[in-house]
This record gives structure tokens, C-alpha cells and sequence, in this order.
């Protein structure tokens, strides 16, 4: 499903317009993009939690050359899925 699949959905479900539904959706990305730079957890509940973890450096191989390479150390955006939503995907 692509954003704009996912607008006409909102729209239709919620008697929105487009314009607006798209609005929303901008909106909630932004405050979970907002959330996660500030080091934060969104918890959805039935849905699923949103949080940033750290990587550490760690060292890697170049498939080009097979030269050993250092990766450095990184935070990353993580989801897990919860209950619910694992269970209707079952």
C-alpha cells in the first residue's frame, strides 16, 4: 500500500477529504518522526512501539573488495509489532 493508497483509505473511514486525511497522516508521521529524534518511545497500543536503539561499531567486509571495514556506531529507527497486530496478520 502506497501513501497515497493509505490517504483514500483514511479518507473514505472517516468522511475526510483527501486534503485533509492527508493533512492527518502528515501530521502523525511527523509527530513520530519528532518523537524518535528526541530519543523517545510512541506506543500505539494493539499496534505496536516505535523507538530508537543504538548500534554499536562493529566491523564489516567490503563485498566488492573483502577488505575488512570498520562501521561506525549508529541510532537507528526500530518497530515491534504488537499483539494484535501480530495476531490479524496471523
Amino acid at each position: 500500500m502506497t501513501k497515497a493508497e493509505l490517504i483514500d483509505k483514511i479518507a473514505s473511514g472517516t468522511g475526510l477529504s483527501k486534503a485533509d486525511a492527508s493533512r492527518a497522516l502528515d501530521s502523525t508521521l511527523n509527530a513520530v518522526r519528532s518523537a524518535l529524534k528526541k530519543g523517545q518511545k510512541v506506543t500505539l497500543v494493539g499496534f505496536g512501539t516505535f523507538s530508537v536503539v543504538k548500534r554499536k561499531t562493529r566491523k564489516g567486509r567490503n563485498p566488492r573488495t573483502g577488505d575488512v571495514i570498520t562501521i561506525p556506531a549508529a541510532k537507528v529507527p526500530k518497530f515491534t509489532s504488537g499483539k494484535s497486530l501480530k495476531d490479524a496478520v496471523k
